[in-house]
């Protein structure tokens, strides 16, 4: 539990105390809970021959307990939201760890269990909440991580406004980061260097129902700066048929002083790039096909907190932020309930790397091919159980990343509490 938040969770109590008892109503009437399991068989078979180890395999179960309540009444609402997590190992050993799903430590042995609790108090003032404490943020400079057996989260304060019509504000800054493997807060870091925080700023701007825009302003003290731009535009074509365009572009540079700037340097790389990368997507009935491309430029590899880049790369092994990687990506989905079978959807994608540098590699390449279904069960004592099926390869040139066959098995459920 972050104990920094407790004077603020206690400040936020004492305020709705000491209000008329009806200031509770809201409070209370607009809380809500639910729990989340997770299942998650992970295996992965490295298949170049100078791999440390021949595989990874681990099964594990997973809790997630969100509480949230609502905001006393009157002008300023004051509210508090917890976070609980649990990870539970029921296979694993030494020479099989390290897929994410369980943290280990010198003994290279993973543990039979793991957890973090969360409190985040929230203020609310018209359209405007502050949160402090525990975080999720889902943004373009910083996102967390939900593709393992736990979410990740953010330590750190964040101001969202929506008191403009259109426009969604945020203002935040980050200062600790627990990984979706671990149950400590660790600071804010980069390639290996400590940060004392991430200071964000930016919002979105539906200029129509069609189109919106986005701009962030993030830097992670003594590291990195960046700017981030962004295009959505969504464009009927004709009755049931929809083309997406999905546009990013960020510029990023080295920040601070020369000290922590040399040794943030990735491969040999300095932190000076501009990365563009989008995606064009083409629905019609069940069908979505969708083109994307990337071109990373300038030195060194693209900077971001936590695991999660922001791109449309972002695959199931690989993220494709190397330094100089160009690719393009193709993929394909399909809803089989335009074939009368709702609930099941099928993706397949195929993302090509090039031009890719590190320290010892010179125009490398790297490529992944990811192939999912998904089945949501739609009625009966299992309704809204989800069965996930993943597959994927990884194979890079010149030993740049380890070549992976892996495969997932993900069993979900969300329950409401209330």
């Amino acid at each position: 539990m972050h104990l920094r938040l407790l004077p603020l969770a206690a400040s936020a109590g004492l305020c709705a105390t000491f209000s008329p008892l009806s200031a509770y109503a809201e409070f209370i009437q607009d809380s809500k809970a639910s729990l989340d399991l997770r299942n998650f068989y992970m295996n992965r078979d490295f298949r170049q021959t100078n791999a440390p180890q021949n595989k990874a395999d681990e099964w594990a179960q997973g809790f997630v307990l969100r509480l949230e309540s609502g905001y006393t009444e009157g002008l300023v609402g004051f509210g508090v939201d917890a976070l609980g997590e649990l990870g539970v190992k029921l296979d694993s050993s030494r020479d099989r760890r390290g897929t994410g799903l369980l943290p280990y430590g010198a003994s290279q042995q993973p543990v039979d269990n793991y957890s973090e609790l969360g409190l985040t108090a929230k203020v609310r003032v018209s359209k405007t909440v502050l949160k402090a404490g525990t975080l999720q943020p889902q943004l373009p400079v910083a996102a967390y991580n939900d593709t393992r057996l736990l979410p990740s989260t953010y330590t750190g304060e964040l101001l969202t406004s929506q008191d403009i019509a259109g426009l969604t504000l945020n203002l935040g800054r980050l200062e600790k980061q627990n990984l979706r493997d671990s149950s400590s807060n660790d600071q804010m870091s980069y390639a290996g260097v400590d940060s004392s925080h991430l200071d964000l700023a930016g919002g979105t701007y539906a200029i129509t129902p069609q189109l919106a825009t986005t701009y962030y302003y993030a830097q992670m003290q003594d590291i990195y700066c960046q700017h981030f731009i962004g295009l959505v535009h969504d464009l009927p074509l004709a009755e049931g048929i929809n083309l997406r365009s999905d546009l990013r572009y960020f510029d990023t540079r080295e920040q601070g002083s020369h000290a922590l700037r040399g040794a943030s340097r990735v491969d040999g790389g300095r932190i000076d790039n501009r990365f563009f990368n989008g995606m064009l997507s083409l629905s019609m009935g069940g069908h979505k096909v969708g083109l994307g491309y990337q071109n990373l430029s300038g030195d060194g590899d693209f900077a971001y907190p936590g695991l999660d880049p922001y791109s449309v790369n972002l695959v199931t092994i690989n993220v494709f932020t190397k330094a100089q990687t160009d690719a393009w990506q193709a993929r394909y989905d399909y809803n089989f309930a335009a074939f009368g079978l709702p609930g099941l959807t099928f993706m397949t994608r195929y993302v090509d790397g090039s031009h890719v540098q590190t320290a010892s590699v010179r125009n490398g390449r790297e490529w992944e091919r990811d192939t999912d279904l998904t089945y949501t069960v739609q009625s009966g004592p299992l309704k809204n159980v989800n069965v996930r099926l993943r597959n994927a390869t990884l194979r890079s040139s010149n030993g740049l990343t380890s070549d992976i066959d892996e495969n997932r098995i993900i069993v979900g459920y969300s329950l409401a509490l209330w």
